[in-house]
Parts: structure tokens; sequence; C-alpha cells
């Protein structure tokens, strides 16, 4: 069953007692999102084809939920705080989880990898107490970063001070391995930047072959050349810059935005490309070091 994270901060909002005051208009979205669904799903087409005709039902549906009825119809607590109960880029990362089909992308395994949104490895530790601690459970310190795509695998490990493992010396658990991760940001300005700077360095230093991307809808930065950075490429996808203050809050230019600049099927289809050339890569293999005539 594919992860629903848009769907999940629809049904969140609707129960939350401080968006009362918009629960016609959310439950109006979450029909709108079970056609917008159902029309993913009932797609034909494949390759290129079928991602351009994704980003138009894509467009359609953040149109209608951002504009027609956020913008339009919201209270001035929805419009103000839709980011943080992210209605809006929630759905981005929703559209994501569709990408990973063999109706797109070339070999993909035959086992399951894991998408969607994950609370990521980063990195792990030992911290013993005192040196009698060495002889008891260990004392494992995993620290974790949430993700709003990702593509990787649950992995299962059991550390122990004592060779049968006695479970009371014994501890065990899982962590996600995030191999290609992306951030997803509507508005995107240098703090954010930078954090995202600081998230691929993490990530990299727990996974050394991972990619890590974002993908903005609208620049509140001047560009960087982020190969200064662990980031591995930051996607433009309306090629739009954000609204100026005074602006933001007018229906007329809000809508006119979102008409003049919709997310790019090129930009997009450009994206899935640096997935396919992740799939298709082999990530490190020490054995042909002397063929290559180098180590990586």
């Amino acid at each position: 069953m594919p992860k629903t994270p848009h769907k999940d901060k629809l049904l969140a909002a609707i129960e939350n007692p401080k968006c009362q005051a918009d629960v016609l208009l959310l439950k109006e979205a979450l029909q709108a999102y079970q056609i917008w669904v159902a029309n993913l799903n009932s797609l034909q087409n494949k390759g290129k084809e079928r991602v351009f005709e994704m980003v138009k039902l894509l467009n359609e549906y953040k149109d209608f939920v951002e504009v027609d009825l956020i913008a339009t119809k919201g209270t001035d607590f929805i419009k103000r705080q839709k980011g943080q109960l992210k209605l809006d880029n929630s759905i981005l990362e929703e559209f994501l989880i569709y990408l990973l089909s063999p109706d797109i992308l070339d070999n993909l395994p035959k086992y399951n990898l894991e998408t969607g949104t994950q609370t990521a490895f980063m990195s792990l530790s030992f911290m013993p107490n005192n040196v009698n601690e060495l002889g008891n459970k260990p004392n494992v310190i995993i620290k974790t970063k949430d993700q709003d795509f990702t593509i990787g695998k649950t992995v299962h490990y059991k550390f122990s001070s004592d060779s049968s493992f006695d479970k009371t010396k014994t501890t065990e658990g899982n962590l996600f391995l995030a191999v290609f991760a992306t951030e997803c940001k509507i508005n995107y300005d240098k703090t954010m930047f930078q954090e995202c700077a600081a998230t691929a360095q993490r990530l990299k230093q727990g996974c050394p072959i991972a990619k890590y991307f974002a993908l903005v809808e609208y620049l509140d930065m001047t560009p960087e050349d982020c190969r200064l950075t662990e980031i591995d490429n930051v996607f433009l996808i309306r090629h739009a810059k954000r609204l100026p203050f005074e602006k933001r809050n007018n229906l007329e230019e809000v809508r006119k935005q979102h008409q003049n600049f919709p997310i790019s099927n090129e930009v997009i289809w450009n994206y899935v490309q640096e997935i396919q050339l992740f799939i298709n890569a082999v990530w490190y293999d020490p054995e042909q070091a002397l063929k290559r005539g180098s180590f990586i």
C-alpha cells in the first residue's frame, strides 16, 4: 500500500479543532484528491508521456486546492497556516511516490523498494557510560531526519557484547537507509538552502553513495552553485520567483502566478532522469578498481 502523505494531512486538518471553520473546504479538497488519485492510477501511457500527463494532473489539482479553495474560500487561519499544516507541499510529496513505477523507470529491483516520506538514517554511534558498561547491552545512538521523499530500504540491526547474542546483552532495532532523498519546498530562501546543505552532508556521512535533491516551486534567494555543498541539485519546478510580499495575499496575483508558471513537465522529467541514472549506476565495485585505474 503506497504512502499517502497528502491525504493524511487533509484528514488531520479535518479533525483539527483550529480548522473547523474550513471543514467544508477541506472535505471538498478530499473529494478532489480522490479524483486526482483515481486519474493517476488510470493512466495507460508509459515513460516520458506518462510523466507529462501526471504533471498535467498535478497542476490541475494544485491549482484547485491552493487557488480555488484555500486562496479563494479559506479563512485567514488556513491561509496563514497551510504551510504548517503541510496542505500544499504534501501534494508534491505524494505525487513523487507515483514516479517510482515500472511504467516510468527501468531496472527497478525485484524486491519492494520503500519510498515516500521517511525518517531517514543519518549516523550511528556507541556511547557506553563507563568501562563496565562495555560488557552490557550496547548503548546505540542513532540520529535520524525526516525526509519529504526517499528511496531506500529498512535495515534491521543487532549489536551485542555477547557472542551468543544473549538478549540481556543485545540491542536490536531497525533504521531506514535512504539512498535517494528529496526535500520539497513551496518557497526556498537562503536559510532553507543552508539547512538542505547541512542535511545532505549528514545524510552522506551515514550513506556516502546517497543522492540528495531539492524540488522548489518559488525561489526566494539568489541561486548558488550547489557543487560547493553536498546537495546534488536544486530543481526549480515552476521557473518562478516568489511573489513580492505585498502581492502574496492578492487572489488575482496568486492565480496569475499559478497560470503563468505551472509546474514544468520538462523539469520533472529531468528529475526522473536523475532517479533513472541512479538506479542504473553501479554505486561501488572495488573489484573493478584495477580495471578502472582508480579507487572510485
